[in-house]
């Protein structure tokens, strides 16, 4: 009888839960979902199937609950709400800062209850620092995905920046408005270039004057080529001027910086290429000896001799891996050379 009123238990209390994440409003969660998609993005407009879209359906259910609504509420309003909104928007990651947060404290107490889950099996897995290195990989993972999907993204905008200015020009020396030009630009650019400037147009339609929307812009990409511009179009509606002259300036400036930056990577292939040998070429012979000679590397990994209570061949492990990637983020800042 105890068993069977246990399994009742458990069984009501999973249905409240559920309810509690995916109930609510329908029309509530229809619009947060809207508001935080990318322009033309439309969830429920695709039939699309498959395991894929199940945990896309999936995430979007949890964002949309009512607990994901909680924490952005009480995440909104703080200091670093803006700070990791402005990180967002860079990334072109659509998510609130409060879902972001959640995301990163789900990473952040999953991969240690995971580690706990697997410590039966043993080995490294068995440790008592396994679940602090997935407490720290969940705290630090998302933010490095993060940071290569802006340098990623900035990349692609600046790669087609100084085209995109050289259209606008032409287009305004043919009669076109500043906004028409603009719009020109949506309709012939790619991705993230022709996306940035439609919410440039966004935002003037509701109001927002061009050039601090400009500035808008230029605040969410990060990019120094487009300060540029905004800064000539800024000062161009103050004063007046000829606007196509300035932009094929910039354009022009945009390019030699892209080459000159071109002939640096050129210059400092050769040392790039010794980062990632001291970085992988270790990580490889170990690989190597694994497959050739699994026992091998067995002494490493057995008890005694023990160190903070890991084998000492672990603790070697770590603190080869540390120095590695110490020296190949010394190596990198040597050879990232600003322009």
């Amino acid at each position: 009888m105890v068993p069977l009123l246990v399994g009742l238990t458990t069984a009501l209390a999973l249905l409240l839960v559920v309810f509690a994440l995916f109930g609510g409003p329908r029309l509530a969660n229809r619009l947060e979902r809207y508001a935080a998609q990318r322009p033309g993005a439309y969830a429920d407009d695709s039939p699309d199937s498959g395991p894929r879209a199940l945990l896309e359906r999936v995430v979007r259910g949890l964002l949309g609950s009512r607990v994901a609504r909680s924490v952005g509420r009480h995440a909104e309003g703080r200091g670093w709400s803006g700070r990791i909104a402005r990180d967002l928007a860079r990334a072109d990651v659509a998510l609130r800062p409060g879902e972001w947060m959640l995301v990163r404290s789900a990473l952040a107490g999953g991969l240690p209850a995971l580690m706990l889950l697997l410590s039966p099996v043993g080995g490294v897995l068995g440790s008592p620092l396994a679940p602090v290195l997935g407490l720290v990989i969940g705290l630090v993972g998302p933010r490095l995905w993060l940071r290569r999907r802006q340098a990623r993204r900035l990349k692609e905008f600046n790669a087609v920046l100084a085209d995109t200015i050289t259209l606008l020009a032409n287009s305004l020396r043919a009669g076109s408005s500043f906004l028409q030009s603009i719009e020109l630009v949506v309709d012939e650019a790619r991705p993230p270039v022709s996306t940035e400037f439609a919410r440039v147009i966004r935002d003037v339609n509701i109001g927002l004057p061009l050039d601090e929307a400009m500035v808008a812009m230029q605040r969410r990409v990060g990019s120094d080529d487009l300060d540029l511009m905004a800064t000539a179009i800024s000062i161009h509606h103050s004063v007046g001027g000829n606007l196509a002259d300035i932009l094929d300036t910039i354009a022009l400036t945009i390019r030699e910086r892209v080459r000159i930056k071109g002939e640096i990577r050129v210059l400092t292939a050769q040392q790039r290429l010794s980062g990632y040998v001291v970085g992988g070429l270790p990580i490889a012979i170990v690989g190597l000896l694994a497959l050739i000679s699994p026992r091998y590397l067995a002494p490493m990994f057995e008890q005694p001799p023990t160190l903070i209570g890991l084998p000492a061949g672990v603790v070697m492990l770590a603190f080869g891996g540390l120095m590695m990637a110490i020296g190949f983020s010394l190596i990198r800042r040597v050879v990232d050379i600003a322009v």
